[in-house]
């Protein structure tokens, strides 16, 4: 399998509702590849099945969206994840450890 897999393989295991981070999947993977894990999410092309939006900044800030940063928004807020001013809320509490 390929990194850009490898990348996706994990993804699949963040439940609805929880959050990861570009940083965290690259430490799974044991890399330190974060820009990498960016690019592999940028060039999903099956984001209902490799939900690709509940990847977000290590900082709590939403980050990037292929289809645009306010869709992302919408995706996480349907998942409830609760977005305050480009951040998520309670981000540690929804945290998905790997």
């Amino acid at each position: 399998m390929s990194f850009t897999d490898d990348c996706y393989e994990l993804l699949c295991k963040v439940p609805c509702g929880k959050i990861t981070t570009y940083k965290a999947i690259a430490d799974a993977l044991n890399s330190k590849a974060y820009r990498a894990v960016g690019r592999a999410m940028n060039k999903n092309k099956n984001p209902i099945i490799v939900p690709c939006h509940r990847v977000v900044n290590s900082n709590g800030e939403v980050g990037q969206y292929a289809f645009g940063i306010e869709k992302k928004i919408i995706l996480l807020e349907k998942e409830g994840v609760k977005i305050k001013n480009g951040r998520v809320e309670e981000f540690e509490t929804l945290l998905h450890i790997f």
